[in-house]
């Protein structure tokens, strides 16, 4: 049977029918959806993990115990796993583990746009890289194969328009394969003290010797010779991009892009008068290729930035731009990514840029109250950068002004305990708020350890947020409702006056999950024209659903409450969800609930 899938949809039905039964991730866009679809076959046991490491060390058991084990992660998640990964290739793996890292070109949803074809090169993994959602579902079966053939872990490269793209996939039928499952007890190979472990290094380097001549005779590295005049080297989704433009022109279409088929790359530039390597990101394959004393062209033409697309492809090739549809010149007011309606980190940032404090900002939805009107927050670095960065900015400025740091309830379990531990050791004077709105919700509303249930749906402990900071060493610990402004506002003006670090736990749920668990709804909110008094204090929220009017764009007449008046805020009541901050700001009483006959 054939069907539509994406590439994350496809990864998870591949691993589903090579029999796979384990999975382990944390959600990161472009990534997520795979172990969400995974979780939903028959017969598997799929988690959600505090972080990256986590994630793959708790691989490296299923794997040891014996089962083959299926480990997600986009390309940033790559740093925080990059621990036990570069000894991971020392000490191979029992059952097979392939890891599919989810790299951004364009950086989409990510704060750099890393190449983790580096990674595999660096920590010297194999690695694949599929094109199309049907060569996704395929490659992981090899990755299996592989990692289990020459005891491996394996990488399998994806990036965001093979993520989420769709194309046609034939299913199978599921594979049932035997796991010899059970305890292994074998210290020459998993503890690695310098002694083992220089054994082992030697291991790894004949490893890559045996991988390097599998990659010349692996099938999914493959020659189209056409146009012998030009030659195109490629992998993944640029090779659709350049088939697209140039479809008679010679490929070496490469399905392995760690460790390169070298005498593959020579037959095949032997072949062809001009020679081009077509890559997203870093020159990676171009500059082994040049390494081999090989002429190639590739960051000469080629934007060292960006995702490519067919026009970018023959507009460097070519050196003429691409056709483009010219589309109606339509005067548009921009869009900027917002908080939704009634999400609770919009209270909370309003009294963030009021105080007019620094703020070290996280990875999460609320990375967005940097842009006006909040203006909140001053910095983001990475999952866990706000606490430390809040703490180290504090010791260097000696007590002048406090720091505050803000991190979501998801990002803190990933990345933000041991350095707010720090903060207690080494007497730190800064605010730390945590962000709980309940769920991990810029990756889609996933599960986390201070949810109280799985990603199965199973219910579980939740992680107590403040007997934890207790238990670090926080002596105060405050918690606050930010749908009441005065009162956070006060709360954080107290906590920068005091004397140690503080913690500030800001406790609403997401207004998402109030949809998804079909909680009551608040009474939507009105502006009275005839109260408003044109102060535009309820903007500065930029909350969708209030707008401005001015007098002459109405259809009403309202008579003007002072000359300088212009106009009046108009709320659409359709969009809000009766969160209360803008009444809470109204001094003229203007904003009230909706009347239901209304």
């Amino acid at each position: 049977m054939k069907q539509l899938m994406s590439g994350n949809e496809a990864i998870a039905r591949g691993a589903y029918e090579h029999g796979i039964t384990f999975a382990s991730a944390y959600p990161g866009t472009p990534s997520t959806e795979i172990l969400e679809e995974f979780s939903r076959y028959d017969g598997v046991y799929a988690e959600w993990t505090p972080n990256e490491k986590v994630a793959l060390e708790v691989g490296i058991g299923a794997a040891l115990g014996g089962a083959r084990a299926l480990v997600v992660m986009k390309q940033v998640g790559v740093n925080v796993a990059a621990d036990p990964l570069f000894t991971l290739s020392y000490t191979g793996t029992e059952g097979g583990l392939v890891i599919v890292s989810a790299d951004d070109p364009s950086l989409h949803s990510s704060q750099n746009e890393q190449d983790s074809r580096n990674y595999a090169k660096a920590a010297k993994i194999p690695m694949l890289e599929p094109a199309d959602s049907a060569e996704a579902k395929e490659f992981i079966k090899i990755a299996f194969r592989m990692s289990e053939e020459f005891d491996t872990p394996v990488f399998l490269r994806s990036t965001t328009r093979i993520s989420h793209s769709k194309s046609i996939v034939t299913l199978e039928d599921r594979e049932i394969h035997e796991e010899n499952r059970g305890v292994r007890y074998n210290p020459s190979k998993y503890v690695m003290v310098p002694a083992m472990a220089r054994q082992r290094r030697i291991v790894v380097e004949k490893k890559m010797e045996r991988l390097s001549k599998f990659a010349e005779t692996f099938p999914e590295n493959r020659m189209e010779i056409n146009d012998t005049k030009i030659g195109i080297i490629t992998a993944g989704m640029p090779y659709n991009y350049t088939k697209d433009v140039f479809p008679g022109y010679s490929y070496l279409k490469l399905g392995m892009v760690h460790p390169l088929p070298h005498d593959l790359i020579r037959e095949f530039a032997s072949k062809v008068e001009r020679l081009y390597v077509v890559e997203e990101l870093d020159p990676f394959i171009e500059e082994q290729i040049k390494a081999m004393g090989i002429d190639v062209i590739g960051r000469e033409v080629f934007p060292y930035t960006g995702e490519f697309d067919p026009g970018v492809v023959e507009t460097a090739i070519t050196g003429n731009e691409a056709a483009v549809v010219n589309l109606p010149d339509l005067s548009l007011p921009q869009r900027p990514p917002n908080l939704c309606p009634g999400c609770p980190h919009r209270g909370l940032f309003y009294v963030l840029g009021k105080l007019k404090v620094f703020v070290a900002g996280d990875i999460g939805c609320y990375t967005l109250a940097f842009m006006k009107p909040l203006e909140g927050m001053h910095s983001t670095i990475c999952m866990g950068a706000s606490v430390g960065m809040a703490h180290g900015m504090d010791k260097v400025i000696g007590g002048k002004e406090k720091v505050v740091g803000v991190i979501g309830d998801s990002t803190f379990i990933h990345s933000g305990i041991t350095p707010l531990l720090n903060m207690a050791y080494n007497k730190s004077n800064s605010v730390i708020i945590i962000c709980d709105n309940r769920t991990t919700a810029m990756t889609g509303m996933q599960e986390n350890p201070a949810t109280g249930f799985t990603l199965h749906g199973k219910e579980t402990k939740a992680l107590d947020f403040v007997k934890l900071a207790e238990a670090l060493g926080m002596d105060n610990v405050r918690v606050v409702d930010p749908f009441d402004m005065k009162n956070t506002r006060s709360v954080i003006k107290e906590e920068l006056s005091t004397e140690g670090p503080s913690l500030v736990i800001s406790s609403a749920p997401c207004a998402l999950l109030a949809v998804k668990q079909k909680l009551p709804g608040k009474t939507p909110l009105r502006v009275n024209p005839d109260k408003c008094t044109g102060c535009k204090a309820c903007l500065g929220l930029g909350c969708p659903p209030i707008s401005w009017k001015r007098f002459e764009d109405m259809d009403i007449k309202i008579e003007k409450k002072t000359k300088k008046q212009e106009g009046i805020a108009f709320i659409d009541s359709s969009l809000c969800n009766g969160c209360t901050l803008c009444q809470q700001l109204c001094s003229a009483g203007a904003i009230e609930e909706v009347v239901e006959d209304e």
